[in-house]
């Protein structure tokens, strides 16, 4: 299956939180999406791997994308090395995205930094010629692929976007597809530790954040990213 985003996150929820908005809006302008959790955080406090597995099909579901695939490295020690290039290149080759989303350059968790460096190089990598793969499943050689542009979204460290994307319409998906985390985020009720995104306080971050962002250039909401190359228009008067 041939995709046109490939959003890829180090923990199941990353995406939903950075780039759940972005993804709603181009499932309804009819491309193809997919999501990779490079891990099944199981080092979470709260939750579980395997509540974290139903509670990421179901924010799949919500999201409306096409597929999604967990590559279970391990959370907190996967490093950006050939075995982790490799496995990845492999996705890449298989689902051929003209765009991938992945975690931001910098942040406070330790694998968002690590996921952000090891899936740039492994786009980078997966369009060289030299470099042969299989088809985990099928055990067919791969042709290389080379992802047009990788962005980066915005997680916890509130980093200046390069562009942002007018999510007004899509900000109720994101927020349910979010709140399929239920083990993670903040419930009233729960009985589990408190962490930093546990909190009402981070909850209601997540709207004022992109509501700010959407002040910023007009909108009511926005999703932002940092990009790698310069973004190019064909217009001055394709942007808002």
């Amino acid at each position: 299956m041939k995709l046109d985003i490939l959003a890829i996150g180090a923990h199941p929820d990353d995406v939903e939180l950075g780039c759940g908005a972005t993804l709603a809006l181009e499932v309804a302008n009819g491309k193809k999406i997919g999501i990779i959790d490079l891990t099944r955080g199981e080092l979470g406090t709260r939750g579980t791997a395997e509540t974290r597995d139903v509670e990421s099909a179901n924010a799949a579901t919500i999201l409306g994308v096409s597929v999604r695939e967990n590559m279970e490295f391990a959370d907190g020690f996967f490093v950006n090395d050939k075995f982790h290039q490799m496995e990845l290149i492999k996705m890449i080759r298989k689902y051929k995205p003209e765009i991938v989303f992945c975690n931001a350059i910098q942040d406070r968790h330790i694998d968002h930094g690590k996921a952000s460096k090891l899936v740039s190089d492994a786009c980078f990598l997966s369009g060289l010629l030299k470099i042969d793969t299989k088809d985990s499943n099928t055990d067919v050689w791969q042709d290389p692929w080379r992802p047009k542009h990788v962005y980066h979204y915005i997680q916890w460290n509130n980093l200046s976007p390069d562009v942002v994307v007018d999510v007004s319409q899509f900000m109720d998906v994101k927020m349910q597809a979010v709140m399929a985390y239920k083990t993670q985020f903040f419930d009233a009720t729960s009985k589990e530790p408190e962490t930093p995104i546990s909190s009402k306080n981070f909850t209601d971050s997540i709207l004022y954040r992109a509501r700010d962002l959407g002040r910023l250039v007009g909108v009511e909401y926005a999703e932002g990213f940092t990009v790698e190359r310069c973004v190019a228009v064909n217009s001055l008067f394709h942007l808002k």
